[in-house]
């Protein structure tokens, strides 16, 4: 999850995210569509000048707002890509924009989850090549992770399923990947008070080292000061506005590049890392 960024699958914010109410996707206070789709485009710029290729997925007008956060709908294994199904009802139809963008782009399609099982790629976290820890919460289900141990078992992947805090409840997003952001191999940062406890005991039996980030960040910023996307790695890319946060991780060794997102990430619950579903890392 931290190998030099190949190719990456996103989606430019539009029309669906303009006609967006605040209301409907649980969106917080300083939403502002227009706003948000230019601090998109800069993070975006911010990817590409790092020789990252884009897959883009077209915003036709199709209303889903939250499909920008292309992290979720689909998961890539070293067999091809996984096409999951959502937790969160309004994001159903996302899955579909990936099935067709990865048949377009001609990359494999290993398996899709279907119902009742539920898994959205927030809640994934590759320990290892052969090591896959999913969140179990409100957007993952029992159903969805046996699906998936099912699918990646003959390739001699495990599949390690967590039970999550309810967190702010129900309607809103905590993902696995809401605790931990991996930024180079065996470092990652974390949210230790939410983490699971066996899992965190995973880690520290795979020698990571755990950056434990500020609580009163963590806080501030609806989480996503730990929400962090790996360039390369110990090359991140994170929301602005939270020095605490970027200073520890600069001391463990990282380049912080920062983009502004007040209106884009804060508001809508979701960072660089959900702005984004990688396709390869070299």
């Amino acid at each position: 999850m931290t190998a030099p960024l190949k190719r990456v699958a996103m989606r430019m914010p539009g029309e669906s995210l303009l006609s967006a109410r605040a209301e409907d996707w649980h969106y917080g206070p300083g939403f502002d569509g227009a706003r948000a789709i230019e601090q998109f485009r800069a993070f975006a710029e911010l990817v590409s000048s790092c020789g990252t290729e884009v897959l883009w997925i077209e915003d036709s007008g199709d209303g889903l707002a939250d499909a920008m956060f292309t992290h979720d709908p689909s998961l890539m294994s070293d067999h091809g890509a996984i096409i999951l199904r959502m937790g969160k009802p309004g994001r159903m139809a996302e899955p579909a924009l990936h099935k067709a963008a990865y048949s377009a782009a001609g990359i494999p399609i290993l398996g899709e989850i279907v119902a009742p099982g539920s898994v959205e790629g927030g809640d994934c976290v590759w320990v290892d090549t052969k090591t896959l820890a999913v969140g179990r919460g409100v957007r993952t289900n029992q159903a969805g992770i046996e699906q998936l141990a099912a699918m990646l078992a003959p390739h001699g992947v495990t599949v390690l399923g967590y039970d999550l805090p309810l967190g702010n409840g129900a309607d809103a997003c905590l993902h696995l990947m809401s605790v931990i952001s991996p930024l180079d191999e065996k470092l990652a940062l974390v949210y230790a008070p939410m983490l699971p406890v066996a899992f965190w005991q995973l880690l520290k039996d795979r020698g990571y080292r755990l950056l434990e980030a500020p609580a009163d960040e963590f806080a501030a910023s609806n989480g996503l000061n730990l929400n962090v996307l790996p360039l390369t790695p110990g090359d991140v890319l994170m929301v602005d506005g939270f020095p605490k946060t970027r200073a520890l991780m600069e001391e463990a060794g990282c380049r912080v590049r920062v983009f502004a997102a007040d209106a884009l990430c804060i508001p809508c619950e979701g960072g660089p890392t959900c702005l984004t579903r990688p396709v390869w890392r070299e």
